[in-house]
């Protein structure tokens, strides 16, 4: 199952590339975030944003962020099986 999972911004670690370190319940990786400079303003440290495959798809608040995170919780197998592809995923 692929699930798309908020993560908080970390820091921009390669503006030029769009790639962004983000936390996704312990788990950091970095993910791109290019997909959000449609919307005039792009990530930054301290968003909450939805991750799926790598790509940030949206903007989203801190309250959503944690519904969600405790939504997800809930699946159990399916979202452990989720942070263990996005831990053993890297983009560099």
């Amino acid at each position: 199952m692929c699930l798309a999972i908020p993560g908080q911004v970390l820091e921009i670690v390669d503006e030029r590339n769009r790639l962004a370190r983000v936390e996704v319940a312990g788990v950091v990786r970095n993910v791109n975030i290019g997909l959000l400079d449609h919307e005039g303003e792009s990530a930054r440290p301290g968003d909450w944003v939805l991750i799926h495959v790598g790509f940030a798809l949206s903007k989203i608040d801190e309250e959503e962020a944690h519904a969600t995170l405790a939504l997800l919780r809930e699946l159990g197998q399916a979202f452990d099986d989720e942070l263990q592809e996005l831990q053993a995923s890297a983009i560099e």
